[in-house]
């Protein structure tokens, strides 16, 4: 789906670049499946604040997607793809031949009228859901599961995708996003594509305000804070503010935080390359 460069007619539209959504063929979703959803800001259950730069934006109601496509052997076709507000994925509405209604996360290039299935025996067409004994090797796939019948947990966000790179025993072997090649039990589904919506990193949002309307409130420099606010802050001048670090001082940038004694550990084939520094 192409981006759009807009008219600098106002400040904020000077440098905005955005989707046309030629692809979301309606802006009403089915009432069905919609679900209430509830806002924090930020904060916990005891009204403290535990994650930063969250609050206001527009009001949303959740999709209820459905990330297990246990629907076996009962054909669905495509009767919408639609703007999903809680993701960047977009998410197309499945009419299955047994009269129920959901909501899937979109491959890229489906299109309404496509009919898909998921289970096993199905072929492994783009939009159809198969365990992963059943999947090519070298195919292009998202919406991963971890642990059977648990539903999708990778490569669920806008233009991502995994590939399958081999079998062995009871796992098989998939390249995720990140690079990383990990052991993935071959019960787990997976569907067969990529991601709907891959141009969503080329968007700019142009000015502040859209960054609010998306929840997101203004983010302080470390820096530029006092000792008591950071432990980056303070100092004579433009001081650096050491080593980067958290709020509670935990270090960043290059400071290993996952623990190797967890359990999944023996799972990972191999990790991301790291990037050449320029």
């Amino acid at each position: 789906m192409p981006v759009k460069k807009f008219k600098p007619i106002t400040p904020g539209t000077r440098n905005r670049m955005g989707l046309d959504y030629s692809a979301v063929t309606t802006d009403k979703p089915e009432k069905s499946l919609l679900g209430s959803k509830k806002r924090t800001g930020g904060r916990n259950n005891a009204g403290k604040m535990t994650v930063k730069h969250r609050g206001g934006g527009h009001k949303r109601r959740y999709r209820i997607i459905d990330f297990k496509r246990d629907k076996d052997g009962v054909p669905g076709t495509i009767k919408s793809i639609e703007y999903d507000p809680n993701r960047t994925a977009f998410i197309a509405l499945v009419f299955y031949a047994d009269g129920e209604k959901r909501y899937i996360i979109a491959p890229n290039g489906i299109k309404v009228g496509d009919k898909i299935v998921s289970g096993e025996g199905a072929e492994p067409e783009t939009g159809n859901a198969l365990f992963l004994k059943e999947i090519p090797l070298g195919s292009m796939i998202h919406a991963i599961e971890l642990t059977p019948g648990k539903g999708a947990s990778l490569a669920r966000s806008a233009g991502t995708y995994g590939q399958l790179m081999g079998r062995e025993g009871k796992y098989a072997s998939v390249k995720l996003p990140s690079g990383e090649v990990r052991r993935i039990l071959l019960t787990c589904k997976a569907t067969i594509g990529t991601t709907s919506n891959p141009d969503h990193t080329q968007q700019v949002l142009g000015k502040a305000g859209r960054k609010r309307y998306l929840g997101r409130r203004p983010r302080v420099r470390p820096v530029a804070m006092n000792p008591v606010d950071h432990p980056m802050g303070g100092g004579e001048g433009r001081a650096s503010g050491g080593h980067p670090r958290s709020k509670k001082g935990l270090k960043a940038k290059g400071f290993k935080t996952r623990n190797n004694k967890k359990h999944s550990t023996k799972l990972i084939v191999s990790k991301p390359k790291k990037r050449a520094k320029k």
